[in-house]
């Protein structure tokens, strides 16, 4: 009986030790990691681990997210990273400071985008320490260790490869740096048409150094509409029109954009990048909000002075009791509803918002490879 008891013993306990290792060994996850890199329109939170202004840890921000607490997105809820998530089917991927951003947490993406940052270095200088967009770059490459310890360096680097990107720059450049003053820098050096110009071979630099660093599916955004919003036409707008001067500005830069892409694309022979018409996505509900179902697009819905535009959202600012009738939730950022049509047009649109397809065709094209 012993014999047989010890037999049975050296049968089963290697079965056992294995499915223990299996159990204890990460496992990539079936859904595509997704990274996220640019400004405060897709920063999560890593602002909230920074000694720095650009800041939105504190209420009412957050006043519709699922916990109803600021979380250090600049909006009322959910951001632009969020949904696309929720679109595909992902939990929402974490800030690349969180230190919750562990173990099979990491297989889900990350999110390494900073508030204040732009294409160039000196943009967002007022607001202190800041992750600008080369640090994001290195943050990735040291993310991509993390994942090679965990599952080994074939599997990270698949997962890298087959993973969605997010990469949203150049509204900061505008807003808060060449237009940030009505003498800049930057002004007495470039014309607004040269500006644009120099932005986009900067743009370009960054967007190659992502594909160097694995990224095959990346999604690059153009400005919004940067005379339209509320903090524009608290500056600069007499009867609420948009600003002449950060709407043509937004325009080049937009059309440069995706010249560049195009050209990028052919250069590498394949479509790694996506243009993404943010501009055209907007336009819609800032032209004519009553069909979007919003009551304004020029008032935002926290703040305080013209069209609630100056200043920052806080306690202290007006704020409005229904945001969902509200196209921008602070000076700067739209509301959670407002970020879920421009999702829609991502995921859906025609070449007018996404250039050369949307994302629902990545999807679909990608699933089959």
């Amino acid at each position: 009986m012993r014999t047989s008891t010890l037999h049975a013993f050296f049968i089963y306990a290697p079965v056992v030790v294995l499915l223990m290792l299996y159990t204890n060994t990460p496992r990539v996850n079936a859904a595509r990691a997704f990274f996220v890199f640019g400004d405060s329109l897709v920063d999560s939170g890593n602002n909230n681990y920074l000694v720095t202004y650009a800041r939105a840890d504190s209420p009412p921000y957050g006043i519709d997210y699922p916990t109803r607490r600021p979380t250090g997105r600049f909006s009322n809820g959910l951001n632009i990273p969020d949904i696309i998530s929720e679109n595909l089917g992902s939990e929402a991927t974490l800030p690349y400071l969180d230190p919750e951003l562990n173990g099979e947490k990491l297989l889900v993406g990350a999110n390494f985008a900073s508030a204040g940052i732009g294409i160039l270095n000196d943009t967002g200088i007022q607001f202190a320490n800041i992750i600008r967009i080369f640090k994001q770059l290195e943050f990735f490459q040291l993310y991509q260790e993390r994942v090679s310890a965990l599952i080994g360096a074939e599997e990270a680097q698949r997962l890298v490869n087959g993973g969605l990107v997010l990469i949203t720059l150049g509204g900061n450049d505008f807003v808060n740096n060449y237009f940030v003053a009505p003498i800049t820098a930057r002004r007495l050096q470039f014309s607004i048409p040269d500006f644009c110009r120099y932005l986009i071979s900067e743009y370009r630099k960054i967007l190659m150094r992502l594909y160097e660093l694995g990224a095959r599916r990346v999604m690059v955004t153009g400005t919004g509409p940067l005379g339209c919003v509320p903090a524009e036409l608290a500056r600069g707008s007499l009867n609420g029109a948009c600003v002449e001067e950060p709407q043509r500005a937004a325009q080049i830069f937009n059309h440069l954009l995706v010249q560049m892409i195009h050209g990028l694309n052919q250069e590498l022979g394949s479509d790694v990048f996506i243009a993404v018409n943010a501009m055209e996505m907007k336009n819609g509900f800032i032209r004519n909000p009553q069909a979007y179902g919003f009551v304004t697009s020029k008032i935002a819905c926290c703040g305080q002075g013209p069209y609630n535009g100056v200043g920052l959202c806080t306690l202290a600012s007006n704020l409005c009791p229904d945001r969902d009738v509200y196209a921008f939730w602070d000076p700067f950022h739209p509301t959670e509803r407002a970020n879920r049509i421009v999702v829609q047009e991502m995921m859906t649109g025609t070449t007018k918002y996404m250039y050369p397809m949307n994302l629902s065709t990545i999807m679909a094209m990608d699933s089959r490879t």
